[in-house]
């Protein structure tokens, strides 16, 4: 078996998905890092509930939304280990926002990876908690209204705000700068927990081609010039580095 953190295979995602880079990034960091052998990841429900079949090191599943508590059970037990969550925003920013608040609120010290591609991919692209407002889904065929859905909901903002928290930056992987950034960005998150020093996310900005766009071109050129406009890129919060 080789020794890399991401297997040589083919990936069930749609083409253009976001989740194939940022497995791949999150995959370079841990080996860049030499902890393979010790890392633990926790698999959400959503698209990336087959993580574990590209992932080359521990990895256990989690209920839909129930990551942080998973991982915080792990590290608890095994403190010696790398542990991260990787969740998408339907499993993190809805039925499991209660579990990352409180995680990251007491500080745990592992690290979450969230994917933010703005729909439910998996069962068919509705509306999410993260969806644009004007977006059209599978339940919002009018495009997202506040007065009957709401805002979108800005994770990374509202995780920074947390005590607990030591590190929150949001990356977007839509460009090859980006992706640079954001790979610097998981290394510093993974660093801040193998020191000790709490708790650490990571929000990707992602696409969807599939229900967010009609091609993956215009799923990238949305990117830049809608989503990262309302979900500004950038370091919210650093301390202790």
């Amino acid at each position: 078996m080789s020794d890399k953190a991401l297997k040589d295979g083919p990936m069930h995602y749609c083409p253009g998905c976001g989740h194939t880079m940022a497995h791949k990034l999150v995959c370079d960091v841990i080996d860049g890092l030499g902890v393979r052998e010790r890392t633990i990841g926790i698999a959400p429900v959503g698209c990336a509930v087959l993580a574990y079949d590209y992932w080359n090191f521990d990895v256990t599943e989690a209920p839909h939304g129930r990551c942080p508590a998973v991982a915080t059970a792990i590290k608890r037990l095994l403190p010696d280990r790398v542990v991260f969550t990787y969740q998408g925003d339907g499993d993190l920013a809805a039925i499991g926002t209660s579990e990352i608040i409180h995680t990251a609120n007491r500080g745990e010290n592992i690290t979450t990876v969230f994917v933010n591609n703005g729909v439910y991919g998996m069962t068919g692209g509705q509306l999410a908690p993260t969806t644009m407002l004007g977006q059209k889904t599978a339940t919002t065929i009018k495009g997202r209204d506040v007065r009957r859905d709401g805002y979108p909901l800005k994770i990374a903002e509202l995780i920074a705000l947390l005590p607990g928290t030591r590190y929150v930056e949001r990356v977007s992987i839509h460009t090859k700068a980006g992706v640079e950034r954001a790979a610097e960005a998981l290394r510093t998150a993974f660093k801040v927990q193998m020191d000790g020093r709490g708790f650490s996310l990571v929000e990707i900005v992602a696409v969807c081609p599939t229900y967010g766009a009609r091609s993956v071109k215009e799923a990238y050129d949305r990117v830049e010039n809608e989503i990262i406009k309302f979900y500004p890129l950038g370091i919210l919060k650093d301390e202790g580095l």
